[in-house]
Order: C-alpha cells, then sequence, then structure tokens
C-alpha cells in the first residue's frame, strides 16, 4: 500500500482536532454556553472571550466548541443509518437481481426524485424542530447513494470467479454474499460515508439556520450564523467563526474521501455501471 498523501494526513489531523476539540467541550471551553451578559452584548474578541461574544454576551468560542458536538453527532448517526439500511437494500437487490433488484431501485429513484434539502425541511417541518427529528429526516434520504453504490459493486462482484466457487462448494446465497462479498465493499463505503458525513454536516447546518434544528439555547453552528447575519456589518465575528468551523470540517472531510478514494482506488460511482 502508498503512502498516505500529505493532504490526506492533514485533514485527519484537523478531523481528529475538531473531534477533540467538540468531545472535551464542556472542560476545555471558557465559559457557559448559555450565560448571558447583557452588558457586553457584539463584545469584539478579547483576552477574556478570545472570539468575542453574541448579541446576549455569550461566548462565541464556547458555542462554536458545543456546537461542534451537535455537527458531528448528526453526521455520524446520520451515515451509520445510512449505511447499514442502504448497505443492505443494495447488497439484497445487487444479489437478487430480476425483480426484487428492479423494485428496490425504483424506490431508490422515486426518492432521489425529490431535492434532499427541501424533503429534509419538509419533514422535520411535520417531526419538529428537534436534534433527533434532523437526524432522522436526513437518514431518511440519506441511504439511497449508499444503496446505489452497493448494488453496483455487488452486482459486479456476484459474477466474480471467487463466487463462483464458493457456490461449486454448496455455500448458500447468504454466506456467499455476507462472507465473501460484503467485505469487499469496505473501501467503497468508506470513501462514500466520509462524503455523506461532509453532506449531513452541510444540512444540519441549514436546517438549524432555518430553525428546523437545534432550539435555542443550544448551540448549533447553523443556528449560529442564523444569529449573527443580522449583525455581520458590526459584528461579523458572529458568523465568521461558526462558518470557518463549519468549512474547516467540510473541506478536511471531502480532502480525506478524495484521498481515500485514490488510497484504496475507488472508481467514481459512475463506473459502476458499465
Amino acid at each position: 500500500m502508498t503512502r498516505a498523501s500529505p493532504r490526506v494526513i492533514a485533514a485527519v489531523a484537523l478531523l481528529l482536532a475538531l473531534a477533540l476539540a467538540a468531545a472535551a467541550a464542556p472542560w476545555i471551553a471558557p465559559a457557559d454556553p448559555t450565560h448571558q451578559d447583557l452588558t457586553a452584548t457584539l463584545a469584539p474578541p478579547s483576552r477574556a472571550h478570545p472570539l468575542g461574544q453574541d448579541k446576549l454576551g455569550r461566548d462565541v468560542l464556547s458555542r462554536v466548541l458545543h456546537g461542534g458536538r451537535i455537527s458531528l453527532v448528526v453526521g455520524l448517526a446520520t451515515v451509520a443509518s445510512s449505511l447499514v439500511v442502504g448497505g443492505v437494500v443494495g447488497a439484497i437487490a445487487g444479489y437478487a437481481g430480476g425483480w426484487v433488484d428492479d423494485l428496490l431501485m425504483r424506490l431508490v429513484d422515486v426518492l432521489l426524485a425529490f431535492p434532499g434539502l427541501l424533503l429534509a425541511i419538509a419533514l422535520t417541518a411535520v417531526l419538529g424542530a428537534s436534534v433527533r427529528n434532523v437526524i432522522l429526516a436526513l437518514c431518511l434520504i440519506g441511504w439511497t447513494g449508499y444503496a446505489r453504490v452497493t448494488r453496483g459493486e455487488v452486482h459486479r462482484l456476484r459474477r466474480r470467479e471467487f463466487v463462483e466457487a464458493a457456490r461449486a462448494l454448496g455455500a448458500s446465497d447468504r454466506r456467499i454474499l455476507w462472507r465473501h462479498i460484503v467485505p469487499l465493499l469496505a473501501a467503497p463505503l468508506l470513501v462514500q460515508a466520509t462524503f455523506g458525513m461532509a453532506g449531513a454536516i452541510v444540512a444540519e447546518a441549514s436546517l438549524s439556520f432555518l430553525g428546523l434544528g437545534a432550539q435555542p439555547p443550544t448551540a448549533s453552528w447553523g443556528a449560529m450564523l442564523n444569529d449573527g447575519r443580522a449583525f455581520v456589518l458590526v459584528a461579523p465575528h458572529l458568523t465568521i467563526f461558526p462558518g470557518l468551523a463549519i468549512m474547516l470540517t467540510v473541506l478536511a472531510l471531502n480532502f480525506l474521501g478524495d484521498g481515500l478514494r485514490d488510497q484504496l482506488d475507488v472508481r467514481p460511482p459512475t463506473d459502476l455501471w458499465r
């Protein structure tokens, strides 16, 4: 295996730093993220408050750190749930073929016909604004990408010689699928999951920006952007720092995904259908 590129190493280091900072937020945050100081509203960065204070005098650094916990939890939960559901559906469709494949893939096509973010907005609006409902809404639309990738790979692998050999030795279809084919899906699904987590973090920030995610006074990067947009000219630090947190996290995940795709020699999704 070739050595990891500097870009991948830098992406991993940045993600680890962000994850550790978010996990340790209750201990390293300089203040309570919900504590208000109305005498210091919109205060600029200072020694006591390195990233400044918001319209209610709350410490921006503390809120950015605690907001990272929401974004990472939503991203991990969405990717894990979508990966399991999409992987199972795609594996069954790709291996069974025939009407089972047609039925499951048409279901995927129906869901893909709707704009993902608009469908998530509609679902969270119906279910109610909360982090749990954001995760549920993103999972309901997020599994389709994993299903398509898995279906394409299984459809290609089921005709390989090792599958024919296992079938000739009397292995059942279930054993062939779960013991011989599914382990080979780790590389493409890992790459897909990396990009999927970046998309989930952006989607969560978008929903929170619209007031459909974490509710006040819980800190969330998207909600912080929404709170700060009215003061962007007089207190730009309210939008700059949560925006930088989103940008760095998503950029690191995309760099990691690109590096893993090259490292693991994973073909682009369009090639899976050839």
